[in-house]
């Protein structure tokens, strides 16, 4: 099945790969945003997280630690997210999301409270609203599709309340079941690690790995919550950028779909990937 999308005078495909997620107000009573007047445009976003397979057919190149096709794509920091985004709508035939200018600084871009100014490129990233090519969700665009949209039975993981349904993370990651306290040396041994995107319970929406496998970068930069609730668009500054889900190493509670952790938008590590939206 493929889905046209007209924007102006321009036409593009989406294909299977992307799930239209129909807008509306917070339905699932675990959300951050639950109750509080927020309401979200529909737009499409990925059905799964970015393949090393998709990456290395826009990119040229696979920066991952761990290996395989139809494993996510890793070691990839917030801004080679955005350059993807916008090389993968130019050979599609879309109009770029993001302006990226690499020369000029970003002053919004602040330095972190507790560990210093981490972010050595600090990109000034801008959005062009209007464009049809693909882009990071928004931190409440990411957390509504998680829930299940209209569709949420209000559970704490994307799918389930039950993380084991639903998340690759330290415990069920590698060859046995972990026990005990998180211990990465425990990790390492048991070989714990990524694994193939689309092997748990999808969400309500149809969606997977929402919990767990990697974490997933959003536009937002980090900052107070409530600023992020007030405008569905985030903070206009922070000392780094959202990420949600958790990932294949950390714990479970990090995969609720309402953590929210952040790292330096330079930022790399093996359980650090992305999914694509695109407006409708």
């Amino acid at each position: 099945m493929v889905i046209m999308v007209v924007a102006g005078a321009c036409s593009a495909e989406v294909t299977e790969s992307l799930v239209l997620v129909k807008g509306g107000t917070f339905q699932n009573k675990q959300s951050n945003y639950y109750g509080k007047g927020v309401t979200i445009s529909s737009f499409y976003i990925g059905k799964y997280e970015v393949t090393q397979k998709e990456w290395i057919e826009v990119m040229g190149t696979n920066p991952s630690q761990l290996k395989g096709d139809d494993l996510p794509v890793e070691m990839v920091s917030w801004y080679d997210s955005a350059e993807y985004c916008n090389k993968r709508s130019l050979r599609e035939g879309l109009q770029p999301y993001y302006n990226i200018d690499k020369a000029k600084k970003d002053p919004n871009n602040k330095p972190d409270p507790d560990y210093g100014d981490l972010d050595t490129l600090k990109w000034s990233v801008t959005i062009n609203p209007e464009a049809n090519g693909y882009r990071l969700p928004t931190e409440a665009e990411w957390e509504y599709a998680a829930g299940g949209g209209q569709l949420s039975k209000s559970y704490s993981f994307s799918g389930s309340d039950f993380e084991n349904e639903v998340a690759w993370y330290w415990r069920n990651s590698g060859d046995k079941e972990l026990t005990g306290f998180w211990q990465w040396p425990a990790i390492e041994q048991n070989h714990g690690r990524t694994r193939p995107v689309g092997g748990k319970k999808p969400n309500e929406l149809g969606l997977y790995d929402m919990s767990g496998n990697v974490r997933e970068w959003c536009w937002d930069w980090f900052g107070d919550l409530e600023t992020n609730v007030a405008d569905p668009q985030g903070s206009q500054s922070g000392f780094g950028r959202v990420w949600k889900g958790g990932g294949w190493m950390g714990d479970a509670h990090f995969a609720e779909s309402s953590f929210r952790g952040h790292l330096a938008a330079n930022g790399t590590g093996p359980d650090q990937g992305f999914r694509v939206c695109r407006n409708k």
